[in-house]
This record gives structure tokens, C-alpha cells and sequence, in this order.
């Protein structure tokens, strides 16, 4: 007997992480704001279309990448130029999506310069 009420807790534990939440991390980054705040806001109409749950958008910390360069080649080196790259990012996380956001989301034209990484949770 006690063999079998192991075998129920096992089959139990199974099932409970079967039915976990599933998650769909959705992070997305541009050169420009307003582009990234657009095309942030059709995801975030799409999904809500279907009645998603949506948790976002959430600004991530802007990344800046800075490069000084010489202003001439070899005449003065103490005049330099600096140049910086900024790159906005935001994340969405949608919980519990169906099939049908999944492939709306698939099917959506986003502006070029727009970087999306797609992970389920």
C-alpha cells in the first residue's frame, strides 16, 4: 500500500506543473523612443484584443554606448569628437496566451530599426 500512495503523489506533482502559468516575455528595443513606444502599443492593442493579461510595458534602463574619435588623423590628438548610440528597451509579458495571440503577434508589422526577442516563460 504504501507503494501505491507514492505513485499518487508523483502522478499529483505531475500534473500540478503541467498546469503551471506560461508566460510570453516579450522585449523590445530601438535606436529612437517614439518608435519603440508605437510599435510597443500595437503589441500591446493586439494582445488585448484576444483579452490577454498584460503586465508592461516596462522601461528597461537606456543603454548608451559611447565612441570618441580623433578629429584629425595625425596633426592634433588632443581634439577628439564623442558619439554616443542610445538604445531604448521595454519589456511586455503576457500571461496565459492562446494560440491565437501567438499567431497575431507572428503576423504583425513592425517598423524597421526594431528589435523583438520573444521567450515563454
Amino acid at each position: 500500500m504504501p507503494t501505491t500512495t507514492k505513485k499518487t503523489k508523483k502522478a499529483s506533482a505531475s500534473k500540478v506543473s503541467s498546469t503551471d502559468i506560461s508566460k510570453l516575455r516579450i522585449r523590445v528595443s530601438a535606436y529612437e523612443n517614439k518608435v519603440l513606444d508605437a510599435s510597443v502599443k500595437q503589441i500591446v492593442d493586439t494582445a488585448a484584443r484576444y483579452d490577454a493579461t498584460i503586465h508592461g510595458p516596462i522601461p528597461l534602463p537606456t543603454e548608451i554606448k559611447k565612441y570618441t574619435v580623433n578629429r584629425s588623423s595625425f596633426i592634433d590628438k588632443n581634439s577628439r569628437e564623442q558619439f554616443e548610440m542610445r538604445v531604448h528597451k521595454r519589456l511586455v509579458d503576457i500571461l496565459n496566451p492562446s494560440p491565437k495571440i501567438i499567431e497575431s503577434l507572428t503576423n504583425l508589422n513592425l517598423p524597421s530599426g526594431v528589435n523583438i526577442d520573444v521567450k515563454m516563460v
